[in-house]
């Protein structure tokens, strides 16, 4: 039975941990007590013949022996070889944990969306969650100790009722060389398709539901049968093993408290008893123990997985769920906190002191500003300060687009002036000196802006007394001193649409 401590470890206490030790089910202790008496024999008997045995010249001899020995242990990384080892037998572990088929959200599925109050839907119902349950006994029968010795043979399959015998013919009428766990769940469909056909599930939605959730779990079923089939490479687990064993048989010899080769030499304090490596030997060994017991829970070990008690409450719950609780639900009434605007339910008198906690609102809710009352005031952009860009940036502010209309080279507010030089006697030169004059284009531009100059009157004017979206004069010089001098080169092709503007920083 798995040893569960949860409620001993509720709370964090003085000496909560202590009292752990000295249990003995699930224990370090029980599991590594046999080994440990066969290293402190081992030890104990080494010892006596050094001790009593050997003349002094074998004993000059051994001492170099166990000093060869005692500095080859440095050579075994036992730390990274066997703590690496732990961390991927107990990812495993928990994977096979999280792979039981659970039969809970198909149980609600097949309640929620297989209707028919008489007999036959009743037993659709049934049948569908058994064959649920069915597959997830075969695929335990075939991966689990404790279920194959209690379902040993398909007889006590049946007899258990998760088959009948019609379908145990069906069963071993297919032949197949490899497990057939998945035979119940090919049956879960074609039922639910002829459900489908009989009404019996209403709509191709509520059949898709009742397919996923399926497939969900008998994906659990199949990778329950990969774990058991899929191990941890044997040749790792060896190396971990020969590592743990060849570490300690070189600490039998070469952590012995010996005699100094000279004989006016000081020598090690002799203990007799090496505690260091007593301890060493309980928590190699101990690790490597941990790592034998959860590479297979499925055996019988203490703290391996309860699976008969498993399919006692699949079975219990799921019939539960589909039969007796199916549109069997209590009046729904008003609740109790109906004309409440909140709802506080009441406190034991155990309790009663963690009404006096406030709520929490968010780790900056008690934050105090700064004492200067001016930091937490609202800051207003002033019209006066102008934009600061980075001269990278300024580049494509300022740099002409082929897409900007052609209004935008004229000499308005909203066009770049500087883009235009005028000539001595005061006109603008062309944009394009290669191309003649166009009196239609000409008439195109100064009609746009007159426009410019008609919107620009129009627009209403802000207490300074300059029209809104215009400059004054102070901003446009500050401006003008920001913006880089940007020429156009003009390309040499005749259609306008096709023009590309280069830019360059003279």
């Amino acid at each position: 039975m798995t040893v569960s401590y949860t409620l001993k470890v509720a709370n964090s206490r003085f000496g909560g941990f202590s009292k752990l030790l000295f249990r003995w089910k699930g224990s370090i202790y029980k599991l590594l007590y046999k080994e440990f008496i066969v290293f402190v024999v081992l030890y104990a008997v080494l010892s006596l013949i050094y001790r009593r045995l050997l003349t002094e010249e074998q004993k000059r001899l051994y001492t170099k022996v166990a000093q060869y020995c005692n500095r080859s242990t440095d050579l075994i990384p036992m730390s990274f070889v066997l703590g690496f080892y732990v961390t991927l037998i107990v990812n495993r572990w928990w994977g096979q944990y999280t792979s039981i088929p659970l039969p809970d959200q198909l149980m609600c599925v097949i309640s929620s969306n297989v209707h028919g109050r008489d007999e036959r839907g009743r037993i659709l119902r049934r049948t569908l969650i058994r064959y649920a349950n069915l597959s997830a006994v075969l695929i335990l029968r075939s991966i689990s100790t404790r279920v194959l010795k209690r379902f040993p043979t398909m007889d006590h399959v049946v007899e258990a009722g998760f088959m009948t015998q019609d379908e145990r013919k069906k069963f071993e009428s297919l032949h197949s060389d490899f497990n057939k766990y998945w035979i119940p769940c090919v049956w879960f469909t074609n039922l639910a398709a002829q459900a489908r056909r009989d009404g019996s599930i209403r709509d191709d939605v509520a059949l898709r539901l009742l397919m996923d959730e399926l497939n969900l779990y008998r994906a659990k079923c199949s990778m329950l049968f990969h774990y058991d089939w899929i191990s941890i490479p044997l040749v790792y687990t060896q190396v971990v093993t020969i590592a743990v064993y060849s570490f300690f048989a070189f600490c039998l010899i070469g952590r012995q408290f010996l005699e100094p080769l000279e004989p006016g030499q000081e020598g090690d304090l002799d203990m007799y008893i090496p505690l260091s490596t007593l301890l060493q030997f309980f928590f190699y060994a101990g690790w490597l123990k941990v790592a034998e017991q959860i590479i297979n829970p499925f055996g019988e070990d203490d703290d391996d997985f309860e699976t008969n008690k498993l399919i006692d409450r699949n079975l219990q719950v799921s019939l539960l769920s589909v039969d007796d609780m199916y549109q069997n639900l209590p009046p729904a009434v008003k609740d109790k906190y109906w004309n409440e605007s909140t709802a506080q339910p009441p406190y034991t008198m155990a309790t009663a002191a963690e009404t006096l906690k406030p709520s929490f609102l968010g780790s900056t809710f008690d934050m105090r500003m700064c004492e200067d009352g001016e930091q937490s005031q609202p800051a207003e952009a002033s019209p006066s300060v102008p934009r600061i860009h980075t001269p990278l940036l300024s580049r494509f502010f300022t740099a002409a687009s082929p897409a900007i209309s052609i209004k935008n080279f004229g000499w308005g507010s909203r066009g770049h002036p500087h883009l235009r030089r005028p000539r001595a006697d005061g006109s603008f030169p062309s944009p394009y000196p290669n191309r003649s004059e166009d009196p239609e284009l000409v008439g195109r531009i100064e009609e746009e802006e007159t426009e410019d100059e008609e919107s620009r009157a129009s627009e209403p004017t802000v207490p300074g007394g300059c029209p809104q979206g215009t400059r004054t004069p102070e901003a446009s010089e500050t401006r003008r001193k920001e913006l880089p001098l940007i020429q156009v080169k003009a390309p040499s092709n005749d259609s306008i649409g096709g023009d590309r503007l280069e830019a360059w920083e003279p």
